[in-house]
C-alpha cells in the first residue's frame, strides 16, 4: 500500500483521496485508498477476534461495491440485520451457504478487495466455520479463479 494511504486516518478522509484519485485517472491509489477506508470502518465498528475485524472488513468492503455500483452510499442493511439477530459468524455463514453465490465478488476483485470476500474469510479461518460453508467457500474460490 503507498505510504500516503497508509497515513490516512478516516473513511472520510479517503473518500476525499479516492475522488482526486480518479480525477487522475489513478484508478490503482483510489482502490488502495478503498481498502483503507474499509479497514478503518472495520477498526471503528469494533470486533473481538481477527475472524469478526476481517468479517466486518468483508461487508464494509461489499458497502463499498454497492455505493460504486448506485452512485451513492449504500449500506448493507439486510446484512446488518442478520449480525443483530445471529451475530457476525452465524451471519456470514448463512450468507454463503445460500444456493446462490454472494454478490459483487467480481466488482471486490476490480476493487482490489477481493480477499474481503465471506468466502476468502471462511477459507483463511476454517476452524470458526462449518464444513459445509468451508467447501462452499472452496467451490467458489476454485471458480471464480478460473473465470
Amino acid at each position: 500500500m503507498d505510504e500516503r494511504v497508509k497515513r490516512i486516518s478516516t473513511p472520510e478522509k479517503c473518500e476525499i483521496f479516492i475522488k482526486n484519485a480518479l480525477a487522475r485517472d489513478n484508478i490503482e491509489l483510489a482502490n488502495q485508498a478503498r481498502l483503507r477506508a474499509v479497514q478503518l470502518r472495520a477498526e471503528k465498528y469494533g470486533a473481538d477476534t481477527l475472524v469478526e475485524k476481517e468479517a466486518l472488513e468483508a461487508i464494509f468492503a461489499y458497502e463499498t461495491v454497492l455505493s460504486v455500483k448506485n452512485g451513492k452510499k449504500t449500506r448493507a442493511t439486510r446484512t446488518w440485520q442478520m449480525i443483530e439477530r445471529r451475530g457476525i459468524i452465524e451471519a456470514i455463514e448463512r450468507a454463503v451457504n445460500r444456493s446462490s453465490e454472494t454478490q459483487g465478488y467480481r466488482a471486490l476483485v476490480e476493487m482490489n478487495l477481493g480477499s474481503r470476500s465471506f468466502e476468502s474469510v471462511i477459507l483463511r479461518h476454517p476452524e470458526v466455520f462449518s464444513d459445509e460453508a468451508i467447501e462452499i467457500s472452496k467451490t467458489r474460490v476454485t471458480e471464480w479463479a478460473r473465470t
